[in-house]
């Protein structure tokens, strides 16, 4: 007599389980004290967060003989660990990923929070909030797919994709690198996730995020002269310079990269800017013309520019103005100027860059992943509406360049991200699960 037909992958799997998600998370966000990504006054502890997966999956692992997850613990740094979890598939090259769920969190000051950010916590009036640092990005999105490994581990349908999924470490601070995803990749240790749709768990609003943007922080450096205000004539205002210096960069900036055609398509909100965020200066008196000083900022970049050529445009730009301050640059009243020639003396601009200059992202459009994604969306939250912003998502990239098929997704709220008071919706994390769990079964249906 045959077999029965094995349940559907939605009804074998179920929803989420609402008291094994917070049990979890509770001890996640328990340690997000010790998770702050910001060195060198927080240095974070991934491991932490790591053996609370691994001991979540251990009752279905291989290592206990219990089920069939494939578990494993990758470290680049002392205390800092990564975690591949696998669930095989029966048809070698046939997969899907859900990677990027990071195990850091950025800083929280408890004094500027309503509640107690390093301890998971319930709004009195409304139990589908969970409170704390890391419930919307990222510790949330941790424990959601571990539930969601777990929960195969334990039912062990048939599948032909394996399922793998990628805990990692460092993704809120770029300054020390090689010790999460980039370290991973480096290794080969996920090349087998390039035979399949990767989905990035690290946005929010339950919508996918179809692009985003690139980011390069600037630094204007003017010097001109220092003397007395009362008498102008003899200085070069720096703070003049680097302002006129500024208008005529922005003006050169939005005239070589204006709004692209393909940001209609990706639904950008906003095309590539430049503007000011910081102005410093050394100081000095309100009678004091200064003689340098700094302004800063950032470029936000969509995806269909390079990063490297508007880098070399903004140098390109100020080493024209430094060569023709006389005639590009206006002055401000009678007495205004940045060249004394009796002294032999030119005002100067100077533009750097910080390390972590980064590209945008457009996602592939065409993928089955993106299709699968959409369906899946609009099949468990009602509605579909991919959109793109040109906030920047850092390591999704360098991805894409190497060849991995990457989308990108996330179920936490964009309004609590990096903001006091964090929270998520236990609501919108049950609704990821069931996004991931369609994802499957679409991909399994097409195999």
């Amino acid at each position: 007599m045959a077999s029965p037909a094995p349940a559907p992958l939605k009804d074998a799997v179920g929803g989420l389980d609402r008291d094994g998600f917070v049990a979890l998370l509770s001890k996640l966000i328990g340690e997000s004290a010790r998770l702050q990504n910001d060195p060198p006054i927080h240095k974070p502890q991934e491991d932490l967060v790591a053996e609370h997966v691994v001991d979540a999956l251990r009752p279905v692992s291989t290592e206990t003989g219990g089920g069939p997850l494939v578990v494993r613990k990758v470290s680049y740094a002392e205390g800092r660990s990564n975690v591949i979890v696998e669930y095989t598939g029966t048809v070698p090259g046939r997969v899907v990923s859900f990677v990027g769920m990071h195990m850091d969190v950025v800083p929280a000051n408890p004094s500027e929070w309503d509640f107690d950010p390093f301890s998971l916590t319930f709004d009195s009036e409304d139990n589908d909030k969970l409170q704390g640092r890391g419930t919307t990005d990222c510790l949330g999105h941790v424990a959601l797919v571990a539930q969601l490994m777990r929960r195969l581990g334990e039912v062990k349908p048939p599948l032909k994709h394996s399922v793998i999924a990628v805990f990692i470490a460092n993704e809120e601070n770029s300054s020390v690198t090689g010790i999460g995803v980039d370290g991973l990749v480096k290794d080969g240790l996920l090349d087998k996730l390039k035979t399949g749709p990767l989905f990035w768990i690290d946005t929010a609003d339950k919508q996918p995020c179809i692009g985003t943007g690139g980011m390069i922080p600037w630094h204007l450096k003017a010097t001109g002269k220092l003397f007395h205000s009362g008498l102008a004539h003899k200085a070069i205002n720096s703070m003049e310079m680097n302002m006129e210096a500024l208008k005529e960069i922005q003006k050169r900036f939005y005239t070589d990269f204006p709004p692209h055609e393909k940001e209609k398509v990706y639904k950008f909100a906003t095309p590539s800017t430049m503007k000011p965020t910081k102005w410093s200066y050394p100081g000095g008196g309100l009678n004091q013309i200064p003689g340098e000083c700094t302004i800063s900022g950032d470029i936000r970049l969509t995806p269909f520019y390079s990063s490297s050529d508007v880098v070399e445009k903004l140098k390109g730009y100020v080493e024209d103005i430094n060569e023709r301050l006389e005639t590009v640059l206006d002055t401000r009243g009678p007495v205004s100027k940045y060249v004394l020639p009796d002294e032999n003396l030119r005002g100067r601009l100077e533009i750097s860059f910080d390390g972590d200059v980064m590209n945008g992202v457009a996602c592939n459009l065409e993928s089955q992943g993106f299709k699968a994604l959409c369906k899946a969306t609009e099949e468990i939250v009602g509605h579909v509406e991919p959109y793109s912003i040109t906030g920047s998502l850092p390591l999704i990239r360098e991805l894409q360049d190497e060849g991995f098929d990457v989308q990108t997704a996330g179920y936490g709220l964009l309004k609590t991200y990096h903001a006091k008071n964090e929270y998520c919706l236990f609501s919108d994390m049950a609704q990821g699960f069931q996004v991931f769990v369609s994802i499957i079964a679409q991909l399994e249906e097409e195999a």
